[in-house]
């Protein structure tokens, strides 16, 4: 099956005409389609010659969650260095790019400063006050846009934090991060980003070096793992790496939670009077609504998925959003619905290259969902902005608004 796709990075014209009409990366719906590929003979998706720059070859996508599963834990046939060709070039020296031995030591080196200590003070010294600050600036109103005022600075700003980043700064971080995940698109804009983030993180990296503080900076500068430490380009990668992509996935994926909440109003009543149900529904919105849709690979040897044939140097999408919608392995899977089974899902992907941050991630909604509740009684969504509380987009999905009225307090 083909798709007509197209996307900015790296096409020229001809190429861009060739492909078809463009897709609107920010507004798109894909998931029926993608259910189409699920159900066809063939559930790789042929999504056209060169889509991901010139001289790429064809780009499959993977929608079935078998083969998504098996793929992503396939590291030596399916390999993430495709990613420090495409994002690494504006995030830098990428981690999530290596592999084997040397991805296994770099990674283990990064996963300290991620250890459950640090999650447990966070909670406390962090991400507790900060959702409580923004939560102080409207409970007393009744009503507001909880992206705007919520959940597009929470998470921002518990990176900050963590990173050592004073909170005054955070917007500028929303606003680099931004322009280095869409530095595909606009590359000038990407570039200039990355070296903007990277100077101004250099004294803090340095003070570290010098005088270790005990926090998580100091922890990513000197680590040790086989008596090596990380070095200064992959110090600065991971930072550029988990800079935007903390902020911006769970910020959506929060937002896709409360949707999910204010559009089943007897569920919500449900966790208002028993917290306990939280974590179900962190793990139902990742499963349904993950913020982040696909992970890229290369396929490194002529190899098949599925039956279907793909061949050497092939850039592959492993669509974890279709995956999460498989309803081979969940019914009714395209529902937001509490009380199922517990299964694994693979918002955070698998494999050698899972997710570093899904423990942060899922700390910042259980915080953040329990806080809200707790300050905002009778939250419901307010009728002159629900147009706007609709989730959407191709690789990154989440509602731009969501307007709702609440008890003041």
């Amino acid at each position: 099956m083909t798709l007509n796709l197209t996307t900015v990075s790296g096409m020229s014209a001809e190429t861009r005409e060739e492909a078809g009409p463009d897709l609107d990366w920010m507004t798109a719906q894909p998931y029926e389609a993608w259910a189409e590929v699920r159900r066809s003979d063939c559930p790789v998706l042929n999504a056209g010659l060169d889509i991901m720059g010139p001289g790429t070859g064809t780009f499959f996508q993977v929608a079935a969650f078998k083969d998504a599963d098996a793929v992503l834990r396939d590291d030596k046939t399916f390999s993430s260095s495709i990613n420090g060709d495409h994002i690494g070039q504006f995030m830098g020296d990428l981690i999530l790019a290596l592999g084997g031995e040397e991805h296994r030591k770099y990674r283990n080196l990064v996963a300290k400063a991620f250890r459950a200590s640090q999650l447990e003070r966070w909670d406390d010294t962090l991400v507790r006050p900060i959702i409580n600050r923004l939560l102080d600036a409207i409970a007393p109103l009744g009503q507001a846009d909880l992206v705007a005022a919520v959940t597009s600075q929470y998470p921002v700003q518990v990176i900050c934090g963590i990173a050592g980043v004073p909170l005054e700064d955070s917007a500028q971080f929303a606003q680099w991060a931004e322009e280095i995940n869409t530095g595909p698109m606009a590359p000038e804009r990407g570039h200039a980003a990355s070296k903007a983030m990277v100077e101004y993180l250099r004294p803090l990296v340095e003070a570290r070096r010098e005088e270790p503080t005990g926090d998580f900076l100091s922890d990513l500068v000197h680590s040790e793992v086989d008596g090596e430490r990380l070095n200064d380009d992959k110090i600065y990668g991971f930072l550029r790496l988990l800079l935007p992509a903390g902020g911006e996935t769970t910020f959506r994926v929060m937002g896709n939670a409360l949707l999910a909440l204010l559009q089943h109003p007897d569920d919500l009543e449900r966790v208002y009077a028993d917290r306990s149900l939280i974590p179900e529904v962190i793990e139902e919105t990742l499963r349904w609504e993950t913020s982040v849709t696909m992970v890229s690979r290369v396929a490194t040897a002529d190899t098949e998925v599925a039956g279907c044939p793909i061949t050497k140097g092939s850039p592959v999408g492993v669509l974890t959003g279709s995956s999460n919608h498989d309803e081979a392995r969940w019914e009714d899977a395209s529902e937001w619905k509490l009380g199922r089974p517990v299964q694994h899902h693979l918002a955070f992907g698998t494999g050698p290259h899972q997710c570093l941050g899904m423990h942060l991630a899922r700390l910042e909604l259980r915080v953040g969902l329990n806080e809200i509740l707790d300050r905002l009684s009778n939250l419901r969504l307010d009728p002159a902005g629900v147009d706007d509380a609709v989730i959407e987009g191709y690789a990154f999905r989440g509602p731009r608004a969501l307007h709702v009225t609440f008890d003041a307090s």
